[in-house]
């Protein structure tokens, strides 16, 4: 049987339909939609050079996936992104490789001098990096809590002078929400160093991103001022997500994170979320303590892998 590689068709429901069934098929603990495919696609920094990828078979099923592009907001350039997905079902027929040569020839194109790659951690994936010339960096967990189910700790009351908003209280200027976002994105633990410095590229491909749910964030507000916060991600369905908890470095040892993101769990089960989702650095010991006080259980972990060229 033929596998054939093709970008995605922005306008074909089918392909961004095959592409998200591939994605849950292959990281369940992921939110995708066929809606946040095709705004990513459409909406991402054009200096990121994004092309999503897939891999069809004789049929014209999607069988595989590659999120392709470069690191456009990193303080390094020439840093590329290849995450390559497979259905479970449709593995060992080359799919995987027709894609990861397709996406290394693009990054080279357009510059790409250090390629990274998010690899499941179990021996065949990691094999399949290995094979292809990619050596092992840090890894991320991959956690779920249980909220149909699951006791949650009791809402506590703010501390004096702290607020708790609804992210969608900034619905009319969500500058202060970037500056907070900037700040704890550039203390999370990563092997790229990013920096958001574009706050009009931020509202497209973050506030105004389908799966972005204002109402379910929650900000903890010091002075007037955005001093903590949990970023909501919500599927339409019964999957939520937390893309992003911190606190401004000036308000950190306070318990403002912990407040804000309880907040926003009790709500998103009140609103018929059953399971929720987020991810850690495996060395962010800290975020990893909240998160199992939550009762968050890991449900998967990935290895970055990384290849240089030339």
């Amino acid at each position: 049987m033929t596998v054939t590689v093709r970008d995605v068709r922005p306008d074909s429901r089918a392909d961004l339909e095959g592409f998200a069934r591939v994605r849950r098929a292959a990281l369940p603990f992921i939110l995708v939609t066929p809606e946040s495919l095709a705004h990513d696609l459409t909406q991402m920094h054009p200096d990121a050079h994004y092309r999503p990828l897939v891999a069809v078979d004789d049929d014209g099923e999607v069988i595989g996936t590659a999120q392709v592009h470069l690191v456009h907001d990193s303080t390094v350039p020439g840093q590329g992104n290849v995450n390559v997905y497979v259905h479970p079902r449709h593995t060992r027929r080359g799919a995987g490789t027709l894609l990861v040569h397709a996406a290394e020839e693009h990054l080279t194109a357009h510059g790409a001098t250090r390629l990274l790659a998010w690899v499941l951690d179990e021996p065949g994936n990691r094999a399949f990096a290995e094979l292809h010339g990619y050596r092992a960096s840090r890894s991320a967990h991959f956690l779920r809590l249980d909220l149909a189910h699951r006791e949650l700790p009791p809402l506590q009351d703010p501390p004096v002078g702290v607020e708790l908003r609804p992210g969608s209280a900034y619905a009319d200027d969500p500058r202060p929400l970037f500056e907070l976002d900037a700040e704890t994105t550039a203390d999370e633990p990563s092997d790229v160093d990013t920096e958001f410095t574009d706050y009009e590229a931020w509202l497209r491909e973050t506030w105004r991103h389908p799966l972005f749910d204002a109402e379910l964030t929650t900000v903890a507000v010091v002075d007037g001022r955005p001093a903590a916060f949990t970023a909501a991600r919500t599927d339409g369905g019964t999957r939520y997500a937390t893309g992003m908890t911190g606190t401004a470095r000036a308000h950190r040892g306070r318990g403002l994170a912990k407040l804000a993101k309880n907040d926003s769990l009790h709500r998103a089960r009140a609103a018929g979320y059953t399971e929720a989702f987020t991810g850690n650095d495996t060395g962010n010991e800290p975020m990893i303590a909240i998160n199992k006080w939550f009762g968050y259980e890991l449900c998967g972990t990935e290895v970055r892998y990384v290849r240089g060229l030339g």
